[in-house]
């Protein structure tokens, strides 16, 4: 090989023929390689090498990499130059048109118009309709990316269709998906009297495909529970419905919620697992075949090997397919269209990404909006795709023009689909498979729930005319605000802007109303405080003044009586020697005229007047407030030498009770009207309740910090007024001990004032 000359290339001749002069030059740089040397390093035949370079064809993609390692190339560079050369040398656009419908559908589900070029299931179709021949109401269940929707579609419609089976035979075929508002939007179709004339005495089957949806798209508890009660009548032979329902896997556990829908299904189910080998090799050969294509064998071998130990990668092998189909050479499919395709993991990203790329700035941030709008995040189950109205994708203050083009983009691509106005994604597998996608939904995770919700929340308003009780207040609205701030409200339709600019102006209204109202209670309650706190103190000085004034009445009467009697008791000591009758009615009225028993003065007595027996109490302490029971039989003493107040009897003169505890000098002490509770208050401010009867502190009051001079208990027993050096008073509930009041500014008191009387 190293004698021979290589045929001159031409660069220009075509993608073949560049990348083999690019070779040719990476080699030469390298110092002009050998091929024997060259195959010795690379770990290929000479011949290979040679033909790699030879200009002919592509070579395939390891036989790239493994050349331009021998040479000392970049492998990553070289990967996607090798890549660019399968691209140009694919089909242009004009020779796919004129070639007719690719025989894959990629991302997209088979239709029931596709049944010609669906393969591989024929047994698990068979089994479907032997479960329904079996059952009323029947399930599928299958993880993502299984083909359920293909099965039900491309296989068990046309199996319906053209069945022989009398039991089996449909009287009409509907097929639908949840979506938002099951019961609302299916209910008529859900009514077997709605069906087209058919066979006398058939069934009407019912097919909900993606049946998830009413966990993942339906919040409504009530209109779930709605929609499943309408396809369980099918359980009733009256009813002349089927039903058959398709289900992710990951949500088998949801449907144990519904106590009848777990019942219907104990024994009407059927899972749908992994394709066998044969199985693989014909849903890869034979669709090209019905269309005059082959597929290389080392492609075929390739594609059985990694969708085998790739669970739910029928879409992948699906879109795969597609753009091998698109890369063909002729009329083969080749394990080099397969490689610059991407591969199986990588096919689904490098279509988006080819797409996305060419995007211009405002169409890429579009692109990022409508595609996040497509999307449910999982709670703490896998994202699923959720299906919008083409109205919803417009965000508010955009123009429509960027969301049309990249829609158009997408859809062309078979990425998303396009039905009437509604946009979905192609297949859950694009969001896993294309990792600018999954990296925008877990950077945006937490945005898109608060979305999610604000969405439904504000399609319930419009709904409901705009209603003043719908929109968000509290917690849900400051976390709206907060997630979409006047920066990122971009992401909002004109209905979700209106809803959360209505929701924050009734907020604020709301707000200022209960700011109004707040303040004319605290205006109210401190005006009603400050005349309760004059009426209270005004009630006390009056008291206090009465009381002083009827002291000093009684005062003046008895002075006038001791006055009167000492008269008389002179007259009749002048006259008892002149006039002794005289003398003798003098005396009489002398006693008449003598003051009450608390004269204890003892003046006015006299020849004439008999004196009550004494009774005298001797103190202990310095008694400096004294107070009577209303019953007068006990009299209180306060002292302050021996920190005690004391408890006499008024008949005997006899210490009764003596109440220790007190830690400071006792100033005052007052009972209250029924005498069963004695107040006893000190120099530092604390004041006890005694319990008259038992000898026992009933409740002491919050120390004061400052010197308790005069208390007075109100008529209903229930609040104590005590007063000290504070220049206050402070008014007290007696059953718990609280201050209920204080009030300040109104009295001058001073110790010497109290002390001295």
């Amino acid at each position: 090989m190293a004698g021979r000359r290589e045929v001159p290339v031409d660069p220009g001749a075509g993608p073949e023929q560049r990348f083999a002069f690019e070779l040719r030059k990476l080699r030469a740089e390298a110092g002009g390689l050998t091929y024997r040397v060259l195959a010795q390093r690379a770990g290929y035949g000479m011949t290979t090498l040679s033909q790699a370079a030879a200009g002919e064809q592509l070579p395939t993609l390891p036989v790239v990499l493994a050349y331009v390692a021998a040479c000392g190339g970049d492998s990553a560079e070289w990967e996607a130059r090798w890549k660019q050369a399968v691209d140009e040398a694919a089909p242009s656009s004009s020779e796919y048109e004129e070639g007719g419908e690719p025989p894959y559908r990629g991302l997209e589900r088979f239709e029931p118009g596709d049944s010609g070029r669906f393969f591989g299931r024929e047994k698990l179709s068979a089994d479907l309709l032997d479960l329904m021949r079996r059952q009323r109401f029947a399930a599928v269940f299958g993880p993502s990316g299984s083909g359920k929707s293909s099965l039900l579609r491309a296989s068990l419609i046309p199996a319906l269709q053209h069945t022989q089976d009398a039991d089996l035979r449909p009287a009409a075929i509907r097929i639908l998906t949840p979506g938002q508002h099951p019961a609302r939007t299916h209910a008529r179709v859900l009514d077997p009297g709605n069906t087209k004339p058919g066979s006398p005495g058939a069934d009407t089957f019912v097919i909900v495909d993606q049946f998830e949806e009413i966990f993942t798209l339906c919040h409504d508890p009530a209109e779930r529970t709605s929609f499943l009660d309408l396809l369980l009548t099918a359980r009733q032979p009256a009813s002349r419905l089927r039903v058959l329902i398709a289900v992710r896997a990951d949500f088998y556990g949801r449907c144990a919620e519904h106590r009848d829908l777990a019942d219907a299904l104990r024994d009407a189910n059927l899972l749908v697992g992994p394709m066998s080998a044969t199985e693989l090799r014909a849903a890869i050969v034979k669709p090209a075949a019905a269309e005059g294509l082959t597929v290389e064998r080392a492609l075929t071998a390739r594609l059985v090997e990694e969708v085998a130990d790739a669970p739910g990668g029928l879409p992948l092998l699906s879109h795969v397919l597609l753009e091998t189909w698109r890369r063909r050479r002729g009329k083969t499919m080749t394990l080099a269209g397969y490689q610059a395709a991407g591969g199986m993991e990588g096919a689904v990203a490098k279509t988006a990404e080819d797409i996305y790329r060419h995007f211009a700035e405002d169409q890429a941030a579009a692109a990022r909006r409508l595609l996040l709008r497509l999307v449910a995040p999982g709670e703490g189950t896998p994202d699923t795709r959720r299906p919008a109205d083409r109205k919803e994708l417009e965000a508010h203050g955009r123009q429509e023009t960027e969301t049309d083009q990249v829609l158009e983009a997408f859809a062309r691509a078979r990425l998303l689909t396009l039905d009437g106005d509604t946009v979905d994604l192609a297949h859950e597998a694009l969001l896993t498979a294309w990792p600018r996608l999954h990296g925008w939904i877990e950077q945006d995770r937490e945005r898109l729930r608060v979305h999610r919700k604000l969405t439904e929340a504000a399609r319930a308003w419009d709904e409901l005319g705009c209603d003043a009780g719908a929109p968000y207040r509290g917690t849900r609205l400051a976390t709206a605000e907060e997630t979409f701030t006047p920066e990122r409200q971009d992401h909002l339709t004109a209905l979700e802007h209106t809803f959360l600019t209505t929701s924050a102006t009734a907020h604020d209204q709301e707000e200022r109303a209960a700011a109004r109202t707040a303040r004319r209670l605290r205006t109210l309650t401190v005006t009603l405080s400050v005349l309760l706190a004059l009426a209270v103190a005004t009630s006390l000085i009056a008291w206090q003044q009465s009381r002083i004034s009827d002291q000093r009445r009684q005062e003046a009467d008895g002075a006038r009586q001791v006055t009167l009697a000492r008269q008389l008791a002179a007259e009749s000591a002048n006259l008892i020697s002149a006039n002794s009758d005289l003398a003798s009615l003098l005396a009489s009225q002398t006693a008449r005229a003598r003051p009450p028993p608390q004269d204890t003065e003892g003046k006015g007595r006299d020849a004439g007047s008999t004196p009550p027996p004494q009774r005298r109490i001797e103190l202990s302490n310095d008694g400096r407030s004294m107070a009577f029971s209303p019953d007068g039989t006990t009299l209180a003493t306060a002292g302050s030498k021996d920190h005690t107040g004391r408890l006499w009897d008024t008949q005997t003169g006899r210490l009764r009770t003596k109440l220790t505890g007190q830690t400071d000098a006792v100033l005052s002490v007052a009972f209250n009207l029924y005498g069963n509770t004695l107040a006893v208050a000190g120099a530092e401010g604390g004041v006890k309740l005694w319990d008259v009867t038992a000898g026992r502190v009933r409740t002491s009051l919050p120390d004061n910090s400052a010197p308790v001079f005069s208390m007075v208990f109100s008529q209903d027993d229930n609040t104590l007024a005590t007063a000290g050096t504070n220049e206050g008073i402070d008014l007290w509930d007696v059953d718990t001990g609280q201050r209920q009041m204080s009030i300040t500014g109104l009295l001058d008191i001073k110790p010497s004032k109290v002390i001295g009387g």
